[in-house]
């Protein structure tokens, strides 16, 4: 069997690895087992998720291969897939309008920084081509994602467990922003700190997939690298924008404009699958407190009188 030969640019020649079939890929599948070997042995029931994840993997990469050449129909099947990840199929807390806030977030982001990054650090031309821009696409939507996903959820979280906080801060008279600010920046502090934390490890702790794939794809060590580190800084700045945009909308969503917290819009699903409607119902306690708050606003008012 042929193999095709690559020359580096120090002149050194080397043959390049055989093209992989399917039946590789089989093989690299069946390493699955080892997870759920472990998995039943530890009683994680994590089998199905596995077995699920695996599945998916193998659909998602193959009909990603069939349809490589149609580079924007492509960006926005891969933009709306990753909304639906984090706004209907893994998270917990949801609220309306999710969806688009999730779509917009990842989708614009990682448009922007993989144009500009094509363009002018990568030397892409055209900086679309299908080759190169939906790979460099793939990695921008993933990561941006997970960003997207921690601070929306942790918007909601901080919501929910400091509602009484904030609609005190509320009754007291502070404006919309001066509610959102501090909810806003935790949450983008919590999804930013992945991203941060994988920049300053890389090529130290661990080598990128990346990276890895270029070398042993008979690329030049030091080509390889410098990839890696432009990946690395778009990555950084598409979620630091994906999150910012998505964090400050749902907080706009669940402090509207008068404003008052609207936590009738947040949907706990874990309360929903056992039969309970939500965040957006109140125990006693917490309608006690309300009431409570409400008061102290009265007396506020008669006072200012």
């Amino acid at each position: 069997m042929e193999l095709n030969t690559t020359v580096y640019s120090g002149g050194v020649s080397l043959e390049a690895a055989e093209p992989l079939s399917w039946s590789n890929v089989a093989l690299a599948a069946s390493l699955l087992g080892v997870n759920v070997i472990i998995s039943s042995i530890l009683r994680l029931k994590l089998e199905t998720q596995i077995v699920v994840a695996g599945v998916r993997c193998f659909v998602q990469l193959s009909l990603l291969g069939l349809i490589l050449e149609r580079v924007f129909a492509t960006e926005s099947v891969l933009g709306g897939l990753a909304a639906l990840e984090v706004s209907e199929w893994t998270a917990k807390r949801t609220v309306k309008g999710m969806f688009w806030i999730t779509f917009t977030a990842i989708f614009g982001s990682a448009i922007s920084v993989g144009l500009i990054g094509s363009m002018f650090a990568m030397n892409f031309d055209p900086p679309y081509t299908a080759s190169k821009f939906i790979p460099t696409m793939g990695m921008l939507f993933g990561n941006t994602m997970v960003g997207v996903s921690l601070g929306m959820d942790s918007v909601l979280v901080s919501v929910d467990t400091r509602r009484d906080i904030v609609e005190c801060m509320l009754c007291y008279g502070a404006s919309r922003w001066e509610t959102v600010w501090p909810i806003a920046v935790d949450a983008a502090r919590t999804a930013m700190v992945p991203s941060i934390t994988s920049m300053g490890i890389t090529g130290l702790i661990s080598i990128p997939g990346m990276m890895s794939g270029q070398i042993l794809g008979g690329a030049d060590v030091m080509d390889a690298a410098r990839y890696q580190q432009v990946i690395v800084f778009m990555i950084s700045a598409s979620v630091a924008l994906g999150v910012v945009f998505s964090v400050v909308a749902v907080s706009f969503l669940v402090i509207d404009g008068m404003p008052q917290l609207r936590s009738e819009r947040i949907i706990n699903k874990a309360m929903r699958s056992t039969g309970g409607k939500g965040m957006g119902q109140r125990t006693p306690a917490t309608t006690q407190s309300c009431s409570s708050i409400v008061r102290l606003k009265a007396w506020k008012n008669i006072d200012s009188r």
